[in-house]
């Protein structure tokens, strides 16, 4: 021990700190035993922290954050636009252009979209979960299997809009039935026939 201690004094080196490096460690451990150390000595310096350059980058998660993000490109003229998929979550859009928009898949939940114009927009597989339609243009756009709980539609207009397996509350599907006329020209189904009116 004592033989190794000067050793490591003669190198310069503090005789409490040994080097991870197995090849300075070749003096004082057999060959074979540096050879089995080598990979765990390997893995602990992966281990070893790098300070603040090593930090994990943080990801925005919140729902309301990636809706709020989704906002930022929006405009009042946005008809036509492909906007697919897109989270709207608490926006206010009321009176926005967006007729003629590919909306399909996209999510509204809780948000106002009164007064605006949705005339041929495709809104299939769309999420509107407590949303304000009131006094929208809704004309010939499609809601084919789009989930629209608790949302809202008092004098939208609904000539030749689909309906086709939405989901709505009861007092809301009686309502548009209530004024429901036209036929869709993309897909060719009643409005009436879309919502299921008796």
């Amino acid at each position: 021990m004592g033989n190794r201690r000067s050793t490591i004094r003669a190198e310069g080196r503090n005789p409490e700190v040994l080097s991870l490096n197995p090849k300075a460690c070749a003096g004082a451990l057999p060959d074979f035993v540096v050879a089995a150390l080598a990979p765990f000595l390997a893995m602990l310096l992966l281990l070893i922290p790098l300070g603040p350059l090593a930090q994990p980058a943080l990801a925005i998660t919140a729902p309301e954050l990636r809706g709020q993000r989704s906002l930022q490109d929006l405009e009042p003229d946005m008809h036509g636009r492909d906007l697919k998929q897109q989270e709207f979550l608490k926006a206010t859009l009321e009176g926005f252009d967006l007729h003629d928009a590919d909306l399909r898949g996209a999510v509204f939940n809780s948000s106002n979209l009164r007064q605006a114009n949705l005339s041929n927009a495709k809104l299939a597989d769309v999420v509107a979960f407590a949303t304000r339609f009131d006094g929208a243009d809704l004309r010939g756009a499609v809601f084919s299997n789009a989930m629209l709980m608790q949302s809202h539609f008092r004098d939208a207009l609904i000539e030749g809009a689909d309906f086709s397996d939405a989901v709505l509350d009861l007092p809301e599907q009686k309502a548009l039935c209530a004024r429901a006329t036209g036929i869709n020209s993309l897909t060719g189904v009643s409005t009436r026939d879309s919502l299921r009116c008796r």
